[in-house]
C-alpha cells in the first residue's frame, strides 16, 4: 500500500490487490475512490454495484462498503478527514473543499454507481489524478498548492456531473421539469452566496421576471424560493452541527447569516431548539 498525505487533512492510500482485505478508515469525512484497473462489484449500503477500471465511486462517512474483486484490482482512495474542519487547518481551499463536498453529498439526485456523466470530464479528472500522484512523488516546490488546485477542480467537475445526472438518466423528464433542475441546481450550487440565490438574480440568469419565477417556482415545488433556500441552509446548518466542532458564529459567516443570532432564529422556527441546544442534546446523544 502505498500512502500521502496533505496536512493530514486529506490521504490517499493506493492499493493493487486480488481479494479485498482492507480495514476501515477511521477519521473518513468522505472519499473518492479511483478504480485504476480491474473488475468486480463494490457493495454499499445493500447495493451492489458493478466497476471496472477507470470508474469513479464517492463514499460518504456513514456510508458501509467493501469490494467484491474479481479480477485482479487497482484502486486509489482519495480520502478527505475530519481535519478539514478543525480551526487550526490553514489550508487556503479548506472552504471550497468543504462546499464542494456538502453539494455531493446532499445532492438529491446522487447515488453510489460511477458518477461521471460526460466521458470528456473522466478524461480531464484521470489526467488531474495523474498530477496529483506525480506532485505528491516529487515534492517539488509549490506542489502541495498544485494538489490542493488539483483537488478542487476534481471536486468542481465531479459536482457538474453529479448535478447533470438526473437530467442525462431521467428520460421521462419533461422540459418544464429540466428548467426546475436548472434553477434548484443553481440554488444548491449557490447557496452560500445570498446576492446569487436573490429572485432578482435568478429571474435575469433564467430569462424570466420575477413574479414569473416565483410562481413557476411556487407552483412546481409547493414551495416559495425562500423557504426552499432556508430549508436547504437549515439542512447544511444540522449537518455541521453534527459533523464539524465549528462555532456558531462560524456556521453563520459561512452560510451567509448576518450573526449568530440571526441563524440561531431561523434554527429554532425548523427544529424547535436552538442550534446549541440541538448540538448538545441531540448530536452528543447519538
Amino acid at each position: 500500500m502505498n500512502r500521502y498525505t496533505l496536512h493530514e487533512i486529506f490521504v490517499v492510500h493506493q492499493y493493487s490487490i486480488e481479494k479485498w482485505e482492507v480495514d476501515p478508515q477511521e477519521n473518513r469525512y468522505f472519499e473518492i475512490i479511483f478504480i485504476e484497473f480491474g473488475e468486480g462489484y463494490l457493495h454499499i449500503n445493500g447495493a451492489k454495484h458493478p466497476y471496472t477500471g477507470y470508474d469513479i465511486f464517492l463514499i460518504g462517512s456513514e456510508d458501509d462498503y467493501e469490494f467484491e474483486i474479481e479480477q485482479h484490482s487497482g484502486f486509489s482512495h482519495f480520502k478527505f478527514t475530519d481535519l478539514l474542519f478543525s480551526s487550526k487547518n490553514s489550508l487556503a481551499d479548506r472552504k471550497l473543499w468543504l462546499q464542494r463536498i456538502e453539494q455531493l453529498l446532499h445532492h438529491p439526485n446522487s447515488n453510489s454507481s460511477d458518477v461521471i456523466v460526460h466521458e470528456e470530464d473522466r478524461k480531464t479528472i484521470w489526467d488531474i489524478f495523474t498530477i496529483i500522484m506525480v506532485e505528491f512523488k516529487n515534492e517539488k516546490i509549490y506542489y502541495q498548492e498544485i494538489i490542493s488546485n488539483a483537488i478542487s477542480t476534481i471536486l468542481s467537475v465531479i459536482v457538474r456531473n453529479i448535478s447533470d445526472k438526473h437530467d442525462t438518466t431521467n428520460k421521462r423528464l419533461a422540459i418544464n421539469s429540466s428548467r426546475i433542475e436548472q434553477i434548484l441546481g443553481h440554488i444548491r450550487q449557490n447557496v452560500y452566496d445570498n446576492d446569487l440565490t436573490k429572485i432578482s438574480y435568478m429571474a435575469n440568469k433564467f430569462n424570466m421576471s420575477q413574479s414569473s419565477i416565483s410562481s413557476y417556482f411556487k407552483k412546481t415545488t409547493g414551495e416559495s424560493i425562500h423557504q426552499y433556500v432556508t430549508k436547504y441552509k437549515m439542512k447544511l446548518v444540522e449537518y455541521r452541527l453534527m459533523h464539524t466542532e465549528f462555532t456558531i458564529a462560524e456556521i453563520a459567516y459561512q452560510l451567509g447569516y448576518t450573526d449568530e443570532s440571526h441563524l440561531t432564529k431561523t434554527f429554532k422556527k425548523h427544529y424547535s431548539m436552538s442550534p446549541k441546544q440541538y448540538r448538545k442534546d441531540v448530536v452528543v446523544n447519538q
